[in-house]
């Protein structure tokens, strides 16, 4: 039987996907929580008019001085300012995800529109102050650890799909296999595993550091932005990692 993993793309058999941390990344980071929503049948293609009209709104708040964004001082920014220091990261260089989003609104007075389901990845992002992210399943071939870098890791920077990079020591990262999907626990993910306008199946990430973002909280932005993609998608599905074992999901590819 083929084992479901590794069966070719072009095979529409069921896959499992699997989430595992590394029970070393637990011990050390236990206020750390990661959710997930597992989106299939996407429509990417086009924009989302809910999405574009809440965005453009956000973006006119910053703009004319009502809303300003969270900065190192906000709780929780802070929290993952000291979770990447705390395994040798300097945090303003290498921000977090929702922390560079933020500050990339805040002086630009707009966010860039990569596609629809990123666009709304930012946007509950931005109204939870917890960083998101998204991957396209079709090209993950066992699924997400979240782990220490080893010497054998290899990354393909966004943005840069020539290029190969070693994490450093004592990073955290989440890997498939030896692929590191995003260096620095989320600051920066890899080129051949982003959302793009051709992406059909896809898991989002979203992540709080308790308590300044606790389970209930980090809950409620699953909710919403499984809620967000669910007309836009033919299956939209709600999972988590389990600290203590490894979360296998089950999924089958839309083509």
């Amino acid at each position: 039987m083929t084992d479901a993993v590794t069966t070719p793309l072009t095979d529409r058999a069921e896959r499992l996907l699997r989430l595992t941390i590394a029970p070393e990344i637990t011990a050390r980071y236990p206020d750390c929580h990661t959710a997930v929503v597992m989106a299939l049948g996407v429509d990417n293609s086009g924009p989302w008019a809910e999405t574009e009209s809440e965005l453009a709104a956000l973006e006119a708040e910053v703009a004319d001085g009502r809303r300003r964004m969270p900065d190192e001082d906000h709780p929780a920014i802070a929290a993952w300012h000291g979770l990447l220091r705390s395994f040798g990261t300097n945090p303003r260089r290498m921000r977090p995800s929702v922390d560079a989003l933020g500050r990339r609104l805040a002086r630009s007075r707009r966010l860039p529109r990569i596609s629809p389901l990123v666009d709304t990845c930012n946007l509950v992002s931005l109204r939870y102050t917890l960083p998101t992210g998204g991957y396209d399943l079709e090209q993950v071939r066992h699924g997400f650890t979240l782990r220490y870098a080893r010497p054998d890791d290899v990354h393909i920077p966004l943005g840069q799909p020539e290029e190969r990079e070693t994490p450093l020591p004592n990073e955290v990262v989440y890997a498939d296999g030896r692929q590191v999907l995003t260096r620095h626990w989320n600051h920066r993910d890899a080129d051949n595993t982003k959302v793009t306008h051709a992406t059909v199946d896809a898991v989002l990430f979203l992540e709080g550091v308790s308590p300044a973002i606790g389970p209930d909280v980090l809950e409620k932005a699953q909710r919403e932005l499984a809620d967000r993609v669910a007309p836009h998608a033919s299956s939209v599905s709600l999972h988590a990692f389990d600290p203590a074992q490894e979360t296998t999901v089950a999924w089958t590819p839309t083509r």
